[in-house]
Protein backbone atom coordinates (compact mmCIF):
# COMPACT_ATOMS: atom_id res chain seq x y z
CA UNK A 1 0.00 0.00 0.00
CA UNK A 2 1.44 3.07 -0.88
CA UNK A 3 1.42 6.32 1.44
CA UNK A 4 -0.76 8.26 -0.86
CA UNK A 5 -2.96 5.94 -0.55
CA UNK A 6 -4.04 5.43 2.52
CA UNK A 7 -7.00 7.26 4.21
CA UNK A 8 -5.58 10.20 5.85
CA UNK A 9 -7.08 9.40 9.41
CA UNK A 10 -4.73 8.97 12.38
CA UNK A 11 -5.63 5.13 12.88
CA UNK A 12 -5.07 4.97 9.42
CA UNK A 13 -1.47 6.02 9.21
CA UNK A 14 -0.68 4.76 12.74
CA UNK A 15 -1.76 1.40 11.64
CA UNK A 16 0.51 1.55 8.53
CA UNK A 17 3.44 2.60 10.53
CA UNK A 18 3.06 -1.08 13.37
CA UNK A 19 2.94 -2.77 9.84
CA UNK A 20 6.19 -1.01 8.64
CA UNK A 21 8.23 -0.41 11.72
CA UNK A 22 6.05 -1.76 14.58
CA UNK A 23 9.66 -2.78 15.89
CA UNK A 24 11.19 0.37 15.77
CA UNK A 25 11.31 2.52 19.27
CA UNK A 26 8.15 4.99 19.41
CA UNK A 27 8.47 7.27 22.56
CA UNK A 28 10.91 7.94 25.83
CA UNK A 29 11.74 9.90 28.13
CA UNK A 30 15.75 11.12 27.85
CA UNK A 31 17.64 8.67 29.58
CA UNK A 32 14.66 5.76 29.70
CA UNK A 33 13.97 2.81 28.13
CA UNK A 34 11.81 3.65 24.55
CA UNK A 35 8.27 1.63 24.04
CA UNK A 36 8.03 0.12 20.64
CA UNK A 37 5.27 1.27 18.42
CA UNK A 38 3.95 -2.08 18.38
CA UNK A 39 3.80 -1.91 22.42
CA UNK A 40 2.38 1.85 21.98
CA UNK A 41 -0.42 0.44 19.47
CA UNK A 42 -1.45 -2.00 22.37
CA UNK A 43 -1.63 1.17 25.03
CA UNK A 44 -3.41 2.67 23.09
CA UNK A 45 -6.27 -0.20 22.08
CA UNK A 46 -6.54 -0.89 26.30
CA UNK A 47 -6.66 3.13 26.82
CA UNK A 48 -9.65 3.59 24.39
CA UNK A 49 -11.07 0.24 26.11
CA UNK A 50 -10.97 2.53 29.20
CA UNK A 51 -12.47 5.45 27.61
CA UNK A 52 -15.43 3.41 26.42
CA UNK A 53 -16.19 2.39 30.11
CA UNK A 54 -15.70 5.94 31.38
CA UNK A 55 -19.18 7.09 29.04
CA UNK A 56 -16.62 8.50 26.08
CA UNK A 57 -18.09 7.97 22.51
CA UNK A 58 -17.43 9.25 19.09
CA UNK A 59 -17.78 12.81 18.95
CA UNK A 60 -17.50 13.51 22.91
CA UNK A 61 -14.31 15.84 23.65
CA UNK A 62 -11.82 14.96 26.05
CA UNK A 63 -8.52 17.71 26.87
CA UNK A 64 -5.23 17.27 27.54
CA UNK A 65 -3.44 19.48 30.08
CA UNK A 66 -0.14 17.87 30.17
CA UNK A 67 3.52 18.29 30.72
CA UNK A 68 5.46 16.75 27.37
CA UNK A 69 5.70 12.80 28.16
CA UNK A 70 5.37 9.39 26.41
CA UNK A 71 1.77 8.97 27.79
CA UNK A 72 0.64 11.71 25.72
CA UNK A 73 0.59 10.67 22.59
CA UNK A 74 -0.92 7.50 23.76
CA UNK A 75 -3.42 9.18 25.46
CA UNK A 76 -4.03 11.70 22.33
CA UNK A 77 -4.54 9.03 20.13
CA UNK A 78 -6.44 7.17 22.18
CA UNK A 79 -9.07 9.42 21.74
CA UNK A 80 -9.02 10.09 17.73
CA UNK A 81 -8.99 6.53 17.28
CA UNK A 82 -12.66 5.81 18.57
CA UNK A 83 -14.20 9.12 16.62
CA UNK A 84 -13.71 11.41 20.01
CA UNK A 85 -12.13 14.79 19.84
CA UNK A 86 -9.28 16.06 21.78
CA UNK A 87 -9.06 19.43 23.10
CA UNK A 88 -4.81 20.16 24.12
CA UNK A 89 -4.40 22.60 26.56
CA UNK A 90 -1.02 24.79 26.88
CA UNK A 91 0.39 24.15 30.03
CA UNK A 92 1.03 27.76 30.64
CA UNK A 93 -2.89 28.70 31.10
CA UNK A 94 -4.02 30.22 34.04
CA UNK A 95 -6.82 28.26 36.16
CA UNK A 96 -9.22 30.73 34.45
CA UNK A 97 -7.79 30.63 30.96
CA UNK A 98 -8.10 26.34 31.66
CA UNK A 99 -11.85 26.52 32.61
CA UNK A 100 -12.89 28.76 30.64
CA UNK A 101 -11.25 26.36 27.39
CA UNK A 102 -13.37 22.97 29.45
CA UNK A 103 -16.15 24.95 29.33
CA UNK A 104 -16.43 26.48 26.11
CA UNK A 105 -14.96 22.46 24.73
CA UNK A 106 -17.77 20.94 27.17
CA UNK A 107 -15.27 18.76 27.53
CA UNK A 108 -16.81 15.41 29.16
CA UNK A 109 -13.20 14.12 30.25
CA UNK A 110 -9.56 15.28 30.75
CA UNK A 111 -6.10 13.73 31.17
CA UNK A 112 -4.02 15.80 33.43
CA UNK A 113 -0.61 15.88 34.55
CA UNK A 114 -0.01 15.70 38.49
CA UNK A 115 2.22 18.74 38.35
CA UNK A 116 -0.86 20.56 36.56
CA UNK A 117 -3.76 19.09 38.73
CA UNK A 118 -3.75 22.20 41.01
CA UNK A 119 -4.87 24.28 38.10
CA UNK A 120 -8.58 22.32 37.94
CA UNK A 121 -8.19 21.10 41.77
CA UNK A 122 -10.43 24.10 43.12
CA UNK A 123 -12.83 24.85 40.16
CA UNK A 124 -13.95 22.82 37.13
CA UNK A 125 -17.10 22.22 34.83
CA UNK A 126 -19.84 20.25 35.26
CA UNK A 127 -19.36 19.43 32.04
CA UNK A 128 -15.86 17.23 32.84
CA UNK A 129 -17.07 14.04 34.37
CA UNK A 130 -14.27 12.10 34.41
CA UNK A 131 -10.76 13.06 35.44
CA UNK A 132 -7.48 10.81 34.63
CA UNK A 133 -4.21 11.10 35.98
CA UNK A 134 -2.22 10.49 32.36
CA UNK A 135 1.27 9.16 34.28
CA UNK A 136 -0.52 6.15 34.86
CA UNK A 137 -3.99 6.43 33.48
CA UNK A 138 -5.57 5.93 37.10
CA UNK A 139 -8.89 7.43 37.52
CA UNK A 140 -8.81 10.62 40.18
CA UNK A 141 -12.50 11.51 39.88
CA UNK A 142 -15.05 10.56 40.46
CA UNK A 143 -12.79 8.44 42.81
CA UNK A 144 -9.96 6.13 42.14
CA UNK A 145 -11.82 2.89 42.63
CA UNK A 146 -14.37 3.78 40.36
CA UNK A 147 -12.57 2.50 37.36
CA UNK A 148 -9.47 0.88 36.80
CA UNK A 149 -7.38 0.91 33.69
CA UNK A 150 -6.25 -2.68 32.14
CA UNK A 151 -3.19 -2.82 30.09
CA UNK A 152 -4.80 -5.62 28.11
CA UNK A 153 -8.27 -4.33 27.54
CA UNK A 154 -9.64 -4.58 24.07
CA UNK A 155 -12.05 -1.62 23.08
CA UNK A 156 -15.74 -3.37 22.59
CA UNK A 157 -16.44 -0.58 19.51
CA UNK A 158 -15.27 -0.98 16.04
CA UNK A 159 -14.54 2.57 15.20
CA UNK A 160 -14.51 4.01 11.45
CA UNK A 161 -12.79 7.30 11.91
CA UNK A 162 -13.31 9.31 8.79
CA UNK A 163 -10.88 11.97 7.42
CA UNK A 164 -13.72 14.86 7.28
CA UNK A 165 -14.39 13.97 10.94
CA UNK A 166 -13.07 16.14 14.10
CA UNK A 167 -10.01 15.15 15.02
CA UNK A 168 -8.87 18.22 17.70
CA UNK A 169 -10.02 21.55 18.70
CA UNK A 170 -7.07 23.99 19.52
CA UNK A 171 -7.50 26.93 21.36
CA UNK A 172 -5.15 29.84 20.18
CA UNK A 173 -6.28 31.41 23.69
CA UNK A 174 -7.54 30.60 26.70
CA UNK A 175 -8.73 34.07 27.62
CA UNK A 176 -12.46 35.17 28.60
CA UNK A 177 -14.45 36.58 26.21
CA UNK A 178 -14.68 34.66 22.62
CA UNK A 179 -12.43 32.00 23.40
CA UNK A 180 -11.38 31.16 19.90
CA UNK A 181 -11.28 27.37 19.45
CA UNK A 182 -9.60 26.04 15.88
CA UNK A 183 -11.61 22.79 14.66
CA UNK A 184 -8.64 20.72 12.63
CA UNK A 185 -9.97 17.04 10.82
CA UNK A 186 -8.18 13.98 10.65
CA UNK A 187 -7.34 14.74 7.24
CA UNK A 188 -6.27 18.42 8.13
CA UNK A 189 -3.64 17.32 10.15
CA UNK A 190 -2.24 14.20 9.03
CA UNK A 191 -2.64 15.85 5.09
CA UNK A 192 -0.01 18.22 6.94
CA UNK A 193 2.48 15.79 8.07
CA UNK A 194 2.99 14.34 4.91
CA UNK A 195 3.24 17.51 3.53
CA UNK A 196 6.43 17.94 6.58
CA UNK A 197 7.78 14.84 5.03
CA UNK A 198 7.70 15.72 1.55
CA UNK A 199 10.14 18.82 2.70
CA UNK A 200 12.46 16.88 4.83
CA UNK A 201 12.25 13.02 5.06
CA UNK A 202 11.96 11.22 8.36
CA UNK A 203 12.74 7.60 8.83
CA UNK A 204 12.87 4.40 11.64
CA UNK A 205 16.32 5.82 12.33
CA UNK A 206 15.66 9.51 13.14
CA UNK A 207 15.43 10.68 16.75
CA UNK A 208 13.17 14.07 17.84
CA UNK A 209 14.36 15.71 21.15
CA UNK A 210 10.82 17.25 21.65
CA UNK A 211 11.25 20.94 23.21
CA UNK A 212 8.01 23.25 22.37
CA UNK A 213 4.92 21.75 24.43
CA UNK A 214 2.85 19.36 22.64
CA UNK A 215 -0.65 20.91 23.21
CA UNK A 216 0.94 23.48 20.45
CA UNK A 217 0.02 22.69 16.86
CA UNK A 218 3.69 22.92 15.67
CA UNK A 219 4.96 20.32 18.04
CA UNK A 220 1.58 18.44 17.91
CA UNK A 221 1.87 18.02 13.89
CA UNK A 222 5.37 17.77 13.01
CA UNK A 223 6.98 16.93 16.24
CA UNK A 224 4.56 13.64 16.79
CA UNK A 225 2.24 13.20 13.57
CA UNK A 226 5.30 13.35 11.20
CA UNK A 227 7.84 11.16 13.48
CA UNK A 228 4.93 8.54 13.85
CA UNK A 229 4.49 8.55 10.11
CA UNK A 230 8.37 8.08 9.43
CA UNK A 231 8.21 5.67 12.11
CA UNK A 232 10.74 7.58 14.08
CA UNK A 233 11.41 8.08 17.90
CA UNK A 234 10.63 10.56 20.02
CA UNK A 235 12.31 11.79 23.19
CA UNK A 236 10.57 14.24 25.87
CA UNK A 237 12.11 16.01 28.67
CA UNK A 238 11.40 15.66 32.29
CA UNK A 239 12.14 19.18 33.39
CA UNK A 240 11.66 22.67 31.36
CA UNK A 241 14.40 22.96 28.87
CA UNK A 242 17.07 25.26 29.88
CA UNK A 243 20.69 24.88 29.28
CA UNK A 244 21.15 22.48 31.90
CA UNK A 245 18.54 20.09 31.10
CA UNK A 246 19.32 20.51 27.57
CA UNK A 247 23.11 19.99 26.76
CA UNK A 248 23.30 16.87 28.82
CA UNK A 249 20.40 15.33 26.76
CA UNK A 250 21.43 16.49 23.14
CA UNK A 251 24.27 14.22 23.77
CA UNK A 252 22.59 11.43 25.32
CA UNK A 253 19.97 11.22 22.50
CA UNK A 254 22.13 12.90 19.59
CA UNK A 255 18.89 13.92 17.76
CA UNK A 256 18.82 14.18 14.40
CA UNK A 257 15.53 16.33 14.18
CA UNK A 258 14.61 19.32 16.59
CA UNK A 259 11.55 21.48 16.20
CA UNK A 260 11.96 25.03 17.56
CA UNK A 261 11.39 28.88 17.71
CA UNK A 262 13.56 31.76 16.69
CA UNK A 263 14.40 32.73 20.58
CA UNK A 264 15.73 29.43 21.68
CA UNK A 265 18.57 30.03 18.82
CA UNK A 266 18.60 33.75 19.27
CA UNK A 267 19.47 33.36 22.75
CA UNK A 268 22.38 30.91 21.74
CA UNK A 269 23.54 33.53 19.37
CA UNK A 270 23.55 36.64 21.39
CA UNK A 271 24.58 35.43 24.99
CA UNK A 272 27.25 32.69 23.87
CA UNK A 273 28.64 33.11 20.30
CA UNK A 274 28.77 36.65 20.06
CA UNK A 275 30.63 38.04 23.23
CA UNK A 276 33.12 35.43 21.89
CA UNK A 277 33.95 37.61 18.92
CA UNK A 278 33.84 40.49 21.38
CA UNK A 279 36.11 39.63 24.12
CA UNK A 280 39.20 40.35 22.47
CA UNK A 281 40.66 43.37 20.12
CA UNK A 282 41.71 41.32 16.90
CA UNK A 283 39.06 39.14 17.08
CA UNK A 284 36.76 42.26 17.41
CA UNK A 285 38.36 44.11 14.12
CA UNK A 286 38.50 40.89 12.22
CA UNK A 287 34.85 40.09 12.76
CA UNK A 288 34.02 43.34 11.22
CA UNK A 289 35.31 41.92 7.77
CA UNK A 290 33.04 39.55 5.97
CA UNK A 291 35.87 37.46 4.98
CA UNK A 292 36.98 36.81 8.72
CA UNK A 293 33.53 37.19 9.76
CA UNK A 294 32.39 33.81 7.77
CA UNK A 295 35.40 31.64 8.79
CA UNK A 296 34.65 32.67 12.65
CA UNK A 297 31.23 31.76 11.79
CA UNK A 298 32.11 28.35 9.81
CA UNK A 299 34.25 27.10 13.56
CA UNK A 300 31.84 28.60 15.81
CA UNK A 301 29.14 26.35 13.68
CA UNK A 302 31.18 23.10 14.36
CA UNK A 303 30.84 23.81 17.81
CA UNK A 304 27.74 24.05 18.40
CA UNK A 305 26.62 21.35 16.06
CA UNK A 306 28.96 18.94 18.28
CA UNK A 307 26.85 20.65 21.54
CA UNK A 308 23.56 19.99 19.51
CA UNK A 309 24.45 15.79 20.03
CA UNK A 310 26.76 16.14 16.54
CA UNK A 311 23.72 14.28 14.47
CA UNK A 312 21.20 17.02 13.82
CA UNK A 313 19.72 16.82 9.96
CA UNK A 314 17.01 19.62 10.86
CA UNK A 315 17.13 22.14 12.99
CA UNK A 316 13.22 23.54 12.54
CA UNK A 317 12.27 27.05 13.19
CA UNK A 318 9.15 27.95 13.16
CA UNK A 319 6.79 30.00 15.46
CA UNK A 320 7.62 33.95 14.19
CA UNK A 321 10.48 35.56 12.60
CA UNK A 322 13.80 34.95 13.03
CA UNK A 323 16.74 37.49 13.38
CA UNK A 324 18.01 38.37 10.05
CA UNK A 325 21.84 38.69 12.06
CA UNK A 326 20.87 35.19 13.38
CA UNK A 327 19.87 33.65 10.61
CA UNK A 328 22.96 35.22 8.47
CA UNK A 329 25.52 33.06 11.68
CA UNK A 330 23.28 29.79 10.66
CA UNK A 331 24.17 30.07 7.17
CA UNK A 332 27.68 30.90 7.27
CA UNK A 333 27.66 28.20 10.09
CA UNK A 334 26.55 25.83 7.80
CA UNK A 335 24.03 24.89 10.32
CA UNK A 336 21.16 22.28 9.33
CA UNK A 337 18.30 25.09 10.07
CA UNK A 338 15.25 25.35 8.25
CA UNK A 339 12.58 28.03 8.36
CA UNK A 340 8.62 27.26 8.35
CA UNK A 341 5.59 29.59 8.43
CA UNK A 342 2.20 28.29 9.41
CA UNK A 343 -0.80 29.09 11.95
CA UNK A 344 -2.63 27.07 14.20
CA UNK A 345 -5.56 27.39 11.33
CA UNK A 346 -3.56 25.68 9.11
CA UNK A 347 -2.72 22.61 11.08
CA UNK A 348 0.00 24.61 10.70
CA UNK A 349 2.44 24.49 8.31
CA UNK A 350 1.85 26.65 4.94
CA UNK A 351 5.18 27.01 3.53
CA UNK A 352 8.80 25.79 3.83
CA UNK A 353 12.28 24.26 2.82
CA UNK A 354 14.42 21.82 3.85
CA UNK A 355 18.28 22.65 5.41
CA UNK A 356 19.74 22.17 1.27
CA UNK A 357 17.25 24.28 0.51
CA UNK A 358 16.54 27.48 2.71
CA UNK A 359 16.19 30.58 0.94
CA UNK A 360 17.98 33.71 3.47
CA UNK A 361 15.33 35.48 5.24
CA UNK A 362 12.73 33.81 3.54
CA UNK A 363 10.45 30.66 5.09
CA UNK A 364 11.03 29.06 1.00
CA UNK A 365 7.82 27.98 -1.06
CA UNK A 366 4.41 26.75 -0.34
CA UNK A 367 4.18 23.24 0.82
CA UNK A 368 3.17 21.10 -2.18
CA UNK A 369 -0.60 21.03 -2.44
CA UNK A 370 -1.25 24.48 -0.40
CA UNK A 371 -2.02 27.54 -2.58
CA UNK A 372 -0.89 30.61 -1.28
CA UNK A 373 -1.38 33.90 -3.12
CA UNK A 374 -0.74 37.40 -1.96
CA UNK A 375 -4.02 39.08 -2.04
CA UNK A 376 -4.49 42.67 -3.59
CA UNK A 377 -0.35 43.41 -3.60
CA UNK A 378 0.71 46.61 -3.22
CA UNK A 379 1.98 47.45 -7.16
CA UNK A 380 5.11 49.65 -5.65
CA UNK A 381 6.20 46.45 -3.07
CA UNK A 382 4.10 43.41 -4.30
CA UNK A 383 3.41 42.80 -0.69
CA UNK A 384 0.29 42.14 0.44
CA UNK A 385 -2.25 39.90 2.76
CA UNK A 386 -1.01 36.56 2.60
CA UNK A 387 -4.37 34.01 1.90
CA UNK A 388 -3.85 29.98 1.88
CA UNK A 389 -6.29 27.68 0.03
CA UNK A 390 -5.76 23.40 0.87
CA UNK A 391 -6.71 20.58 2.25
CA UNK A 392 -4.88 21.82 5.54
CA UNK A 393 -7.71 24.95 6.37
CA UNK A 394 -9.23 24.21 9.31
CA UNK A 395 -12.94 23.53 9.57
CA UNK A 396 -13.66 26.69 11.00
CA UNK A 397 -13.73 27.65 14.54
CA UNK A 398 -15.61 26.15 16.97
CA UNK A 399 -19.28 27.74 17.88
CA UNK A 400 -18.15 30.52 15.77
CA UNK A 401 -19.94 30.54 12.39
CA UNK A 402 -19.59 34.85 12.30
CA UNK A 403 -15.73 34.29 13.45
CA UNK A 404 -15.19 31.38 10.57
CA UNK A 405 -16.84 33.50 7.83
CA UNK A 406 -14.28 36.35 8.23
CA UNK A 407 -11.45 34.38 8.02
CA UNK A 408 -12.30 32.02 5.23
CA UNK A 409 -13.78 33.37 2.06
CA UNK A 410 -17.05 31.16 0.26
CA UNK A 411 -14.46 29.71 -2.11
CA UNK A 412 -11.95 28.24 0.59
CA UNK A 413 -9.29 31.21 1.19
CA UNK A 414 -8.06 31.35 4.48
CA UNK A 415 -6.90 35.25 5.34
CA UNK A 416 -3.57 34.81 7.64
CA UNK A 417 -3.40 38.15 8.58
CA UNK A 418 -0.16 38.43 7.99
CA UNK A 419 1.73 40.48 5.17
CA UNK A 420 4.20 39.26 2.85
CA UNK A 421 5.16 39.00 -1.21
CA UNK A 422 6.73 36.29 -3.15
CA UNK A 423 9.63 36.40 -5.16
CA UNK A 424 10.25 34.92 -9.07
CA UNK A 425 10.58 31.29 -7.48
CA UNK A 426 7.37 31.53 -5.38
CA UNK A 427 9.32 31.57 -1.94
CA UNK A 428 7.48 33.42 0.90
CA UNK A 429 8.76 36.66 2.36
CA UNK A 430 6.88 37.97 5.53
CA UNK A 431 6.68 41.42 6.66
CA UNK A 432 4.79 41.09 9.73
CA UNK A 433 1.22 40.91 11.03
CA UNK A 434 -1.54 43.16 9.29
CA UNK A 435 -3.01 43.69 13.19
CA UNK A 436 1.01 45.14 14.25
CA UNK A 437 1.26 47.73 11.86
CA UNK A 438 1.57 51.13 12.57
CA UNK A 439 0.58 53.85 10.89
CA UNK A 440 2.82 56.98 10.57
CA UNK A 441 1.69 60.90 10.74
CA UNK A 442 1.95 60.54 6.47
CA UNK A 443 0.05 57.72 6.51
CA UNK A 444 3.29 54.97 5.87
CA UNK A 445 3.77 51.52 7.46
CA UNK A 446 5.33 50.92 9.77
CA UNK A 447 6.29 47.26 10.72
CA UNK A 448 7.33 47.16 14.41
CA UNK A 449 9.10 43.55 14.12
CA UNK A 450 11.31 44.74 11.91
CA UNK A 451 12.33 47.72 14.22
CA UNK A 452 12.64 45.00 16.93
CA UNK A 453 15.23 43.07 14.58
CA UNK A 454 17.64 46.03 14.51
CA UNK A 455 16.81 46.21 18.51
CA UNK A 456 17.56 42.72 19.87
CA UNK A 457 21.17 42.96 17.60
CA UNK A 458 22.43 45.90 20.32
CA UNK A 459 24.31 44.51 23.09
CA UNK A 460 22.71 43.87 26.04
CA UNK A 461 19.39 43.83 24.93
CA UNK A 462 17.32 40.65 25.64
CA UNK A 463 13.97 41.69 23.89
CA UNK A 464 12.32 44.65 23.19
CA UNK A 465 9.20 46.12 21.88
CA UNK A 466 7.89 48.55 19.94
CA UNK A 467 4.83 50.60 20.41
CA UNK A 468 3.14 53.98 19.37
CA UNK A 469 2.61 56.10 22.31
CA UNK A 470 0.98 59.91 21.38
CA UNK A 471 1.92 59.47 17.81
CA UNK A 472 5.81 58.43 18.41
CA UNK A 473 7.56 55.34 18.37
CA UNK A 474 8.61 53.83 21.93
CA UNK A 475 10.80 50.81 22.11
CA UNK A 476 10.49 48.82 25.35
CA UNK A 477 13.29 46.97 26.20
CA UNK A 478 14.75 44.37 28.59
CA UNK A 479 18.09 44.52 29.13
CA UNK A 480 20.15 41.11 30.18
CA UNK A 481 21.26 43.35 33.46
CA UNK A 482 23.61 40.13 34.64
CA UNK A 483 25.74 40.98 31.60
CA UNK A 484 25.59 43.98 32.38
CA UNK A 485 26.24 44.08 35.97
CA UNK A 486 29.41 41.30 35.25
CA UNK A 487 30.83 44.16 32.58
CA UNK A 488 30.41 46.49 35.53
CA UNK A 489 30.97 44.94 38.83
CA UNK A 490 34.22 45.80 39.61
CA UNK A 491 33.79 49.92 38.90
CA UNK A 492 32.35 52.39 41.12
CA UNK A 493 29.74 53.27 38.63
CA UNK A 494 26.52 54.92 38.95
CA UNK A 495 23.91 52.57 37.42
CA UNK A 496 21.27 54.87 36.64
CA UNK A 497 23.78 57.33 34.88
CA UNK A 498 25.29 54.05 32.71
CA UNK A 499 21.03 53.45 31.58
CA UNK A 500 20.37 56.50 30.30
CA UNK A 501 23.68 56.59 28.23
CA UNK A 502 23.30 52.82 27.05
CA UNK A 503 19.54 53.53 26.09
CA UNK A 504 20.45 56.89 24.53
CA UNK A 505 23.14 55.00 22.78
CA UNK A 506 20.64 52.42 21.61
CA UNK A 507 18.41 55.04 20.19
CA UNK A 508 21.14 56.28 18.09
CA UNK A 509 22.17 53.21 16.76
CA UNK A 510 18.69 51.94 15.91
CA UNK A 511 17.39 55.11 14.42
CA UNK A 512 21.25 55.16 12.11
CA UNK A 513 20.07 51.76 11.00
CA UNK A 514 15.90 52.38 9.93
CA UNK A 515 14.20 54.42 7.72
CA UNK A 516 12.80 57.93 8.86
CA UNK A 517 9.22 57.25 9.16
CA UNK A 518 10.72 53.88 11.69
CA UNK A 519 12.81 55.85 14.03
CA UNK A 520 12.10 55.96 17.69
CA UNK A 521 11.41 58.56 19.55
CA UNK A 522 12.02 57.22 23.25
CA UNK A 523 13.30 53.76 24.60
CA UNK A 524 12.02 52.89 28.15
CA UNK A 525 13.49 49.44 30.11
CA UNK A 526 11.01 46.75 30.21
CA UNK A 527 12.04 45.68 34.13
CA UNK A 528 10.65 42.18 34.02
CA UNK A 529 10.68 40.02 30.89
CA UNK A 530 7.79 39.94 28.88
CA UNK A 531 4.94 37.42 28.87
CA UNK A 532 5.13 35.44 26.10
CA UNK A 533 2.92 32.32 24.42
CA UNK A 534 3.73 28.90 23.50
CA UNK A 535 6.01 29.56 21.22
CA UNK A 536 7.63 32.61 22.87
CA UNK A 537 6.37 35.50 21.02
CA UNK A 538 5.38 38.24 22.86
CA UNK A 539 2.00 38.67 23.95
CA UNK A 540 1.17 42.58 22.35
CA UNK A 541 -1.83 43.53 23.15
CA UNK A 542 -0.75 43.28 27.09
CA UNK A 543 1.84 46.55 26.30
CA UNK A 544 -0.21 48.20 23.93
Amino acid sequence: MEEEKIKLTFPALFNDTVRKHGGSLAYSFVGEEPISYAAAAVKIRALSAFLEKAGISRGDRVAILSANMPQWPIAYFSVTFMGAVVVPILPDFSTTEVFNVLEHSEAKAMFVSSSLYYKIEGARPDTVKKVIQIEDFSMIYPDKESLKFDPDALPAGNYEVGEEDLASIIYTSGTTGRSKGVMLTHKNISFNALGGKMIQDVNENDRFLSVLPLSHTYENTLGLMLPMIGGSCVYYLRKPPTPPVLLPAMELVKPTFMLTVPLIMEKVYFNKILPTFKDKTILRLLYKIPFFRKKLHAVAGKKLYKTFGGHLKFFGIGGSKINKTVEQFLREAKFPYAVGYGLTETAPLLAGASPAKTVFESTGPAVQGIELIVNNPDKKTGEGEIWARGPNVMKGYYKEPGMTAEVITPDGWFKTGDLGKLDSENNLFIRGRLKNIIVGASGENIYPEEIESVINNFQYVAESLVIQQKGKLVALVNLNMEELEKKYQHMKHDMGKIYDELLEELKEYVNSKVNKFSQINKVVIQPDPFQKTATLKIKRFLYM
